[in-house]
């Protein structure tokens, strides 16, 4: 893993962005991958190595860099979840997405690049990975239980590559009414694939998470793998 720095757009600083390499492969895509609300942590940094693991450039950027810079939270005690959501509220998406979009582009020049990216997202990333897949040329997203995603509707619209959701239907932060209603809007949208998860809560996919499922997260992961494969190789 190595780290980089990157101007924001808004020209208001720079911040971090952490690089997964593969080995033995002279030309990889890229992969965004984008944090949940605990920072660019030690299970998301796991993660990345898995990306590069299967053949991928995997770049994690610091989107907290703008309240406190290097923020690596887990969620096993009380105290960390309180301090995880308090950065969350603070948390600007709009220039969120302007450092993803910044980071999609340099990501596309980095040594090594095929020139081919896209973004992958859990739970905070798993919404701006939507985000970014109607604000962005980025050539594939991936969702991951992210929150809110049914107030994002009119976004969905804009979307022009593939999008893959995962869901957790015991998701206790997207009950099953916003579920519905996502499901239903983004029904003849042919560049969306949802798949929901039975009996198994949010987080499913985090590694080393309180509510990590190794089914769920296998499956899941490997719909990912097979699509990031078919678009980024």
């Amino acid at each position: 893993m190595r780290e980089i720095k990157l101007q924001a757009a808004d020209n208001s600083g720079e911040f971090s962005a952490f690089i997964w390499e593969p080995q033995g492969k002279a030309s990889a895509g890229a992969i965004v991958v984008i944090q949940e609300i605990f920072g660019v942590n030690d299970s998301l940094r796991e993660t990345a190595q898995n990306l590069a693991d299967q053949g991928f450039i995997a770049i994690a950027p610091d989107l907290y860099w703008r309240l406190r810079p290097g923020v690596n939270i887990s969620d096993k005690t009380e105290a960390e979840w309180k301090k995880a959501i308090g950065l969350m509220n603070r948390f600007d998406q709009q220039k969120g997405v302007e450092d993803l979009v910044t980071t999609l582009a340099a990501a596309r020049t980095l040594p090594g690049c095929n020139g081919n990216a896209g973004t992958i997202g859990y739970c905070l990333g798993g919404r701006l990975a939507v985000m970014m897949a109607a604000r962005s040329d980025s050539d594939v997203n991936i969702s991951y239980y992210g929150v809110g995603l049914d107030e994002l509707l009119p976004e969905f619209e804009e979307v022009e590559s593939p999008l893959m959701l995962h869901i957790a239907e015991l998701d206790e932060y997207f009950p099953e009414a916003s579920r519905d209603k996502l499901l239903s809007g983004i029904e003849e949208n042919e560049w969306v694939d949802a798949f929901v998860y039975p009996n198994v809560q949010h987080a499913f996919a985090r590694v080393d998470g309180i509510h990590y499922d190794t089914r769920a997260a296998t499956i899941a992961n490997g719909r990912t793998a097979e699509l990031l494969a078919e678009i980024l190789d």
